[in-house]
């Protein structure tokens, strides 16, 4: 019997929880310091057992995944390697910063005990383990980062065990890992925030900026909605890495600021061709770090009843719509309605029977 125990049990937590419960001779448990958690997880079902009690969960399991914030993470690394773990036993976390919690998990004394960093590289809007699903890391990226003096056997262990996610399996060195993610995903959220905050103090001035700012504007800034004390922990537990980052960043704004003061058009116009082609060119359907929206825009004639007929339309074929929205601005929104879906096979659904009668862009 191969016993996993989770510490954490949200939406990560619980989604790996769900892929692994139900597998031959396996048995996954679930901790929390909350036991109002601990009901909630067996109520749901994500789990076999679950406890407030870090030892009971701990001991003789084969596997530990330590779903915590990134924050928590040396916490309960500490916690648990005072316990008396089971010989051979495997330590993974899955949080987006890699290069201090290997740190410090090799300052500790592991005594048969093998800690590999992981992270997978998938996510929703919602939190919580009421949005865990067993689908969440299907064709997803899982990194690992393993140590140079990890065994094989350790780390094809946990490979193996991952095959029930269907995700990708990266393997990756931390340092690399931390300086590659902090470019497609922290530095783009420091953005993101930095360019939502700098509208919010023009509209003290002026409220039509936040007026016009939805359709598009809404659209490119939607990560600076994600939850900040997450955020501050991965910005500060990868500090080098992001002033290097935002210190290129500022470079970058600077040279378009040369060009727009020297009205260099010929230089703009390449720049766009040369962003155009790059993201042209990322793959469309694979799920990466920053996860994605599965929407499509509608253009409707203004007539009585046309939202109506579209929703029962989806509604009769079984098409989960997770949300709808009427755009009044149309900057950069190739559509006048917006339809939004939870997971990308109801999207493809919803696109095949649209298209019939509507124009729908993606």
């Amino acid at each position: 019997m191969t016993k996993i125990a989770i510490f954490g049990v949200g939406l990560i937590g619980g989604s790996l929880a769900l892929c692994f419960k139900g597998k031959p001779g396996v048995t996954v448990v679930g901790h929390s310091n909350n036991p109002a958690s601990v009901e909630k997880y067996m109520k749901r079902g994500v789990v076999d057992y679950a406890t407030t009690s870090l030892e009971e969960a701990a001991a003789d399991a084969d596997f530990l995944f330590v779903c915590v914030p990134v924050g928590n993470l040396e916490e309960y690394l500490q916690k648990l390697t005072r316990l008396p773990l089971k010989p051979g036993c495997i330590i993974t976390d899955v949080g987006s910063t890699k290069a201090s919690v290997a740190a410090y998990a090799a300052g500790l004394e592991l005594r048969d005990v093998h800690f590999i960093g992981g992270h997978p590289m998938a996510g929703k809007e919602k939190s919580g383990v009421e949005a865990a699903t067993s689908l969440l890391f299907e064709n997803a990226f899982y990194v690992l980062t393993p140590e140079e003096n990890t065994p094989a056997e350790a780390y094809d262990r946990l490979v193996e065990l991952l095959s029930w996610t269907k995700a990708h399996i990266v393997k990756l060195d931390a340092k690399s890992h931390d300086t590659i993610v902090g470019a497609i995903s922290h530095l783009p959220h420091v953005i993101a925030v930095a360019l939502v905050n700098q509208i919010a103090n023009y509209n003290r001035s002026n409220d039509l900026y936040q007026l016009l700012a939805a359709g598009g504007f809404r659209d490119i800034t939607r990560i600076a909605s994600s939850d900040p004390i997450i955020w501050r922990d991965i910005l500060i537990n990868n500090k080098d890495v992001m002033l290097k980052l935002l210190s290129d960043w500022n470079l970058e704004i600077a040279r378009f600021i040369e060009l727009i003061q020297t009205e260099n058009g010929e230089a703009i116009q390449e720049e766009f061709r040369l962003a155009g082609s790059f993201r042209n060119n990322l793959p469309e359907r694979r799920k990466g770090v920053i996860h994605s929206f599965y929407d499509i825009y509608v253009d409707v004639p203004d007539h009585p009843g046309v939202i109506g007929q579209i929703t029962m339309l989806l509604g009769n074929h079984k098409v989960n719509l997770s949300n709808i929205q009427i755009i009044e601005s149309r900057e950069d929104v190739p559509g006048v309605l917006r339809l939004s879906f939870g997971e990308e096979e109801h999207m493809d659904k919803a696109l095949e029977l649209l298209k019939k009668d509507y124009t729908v862009h993606v």
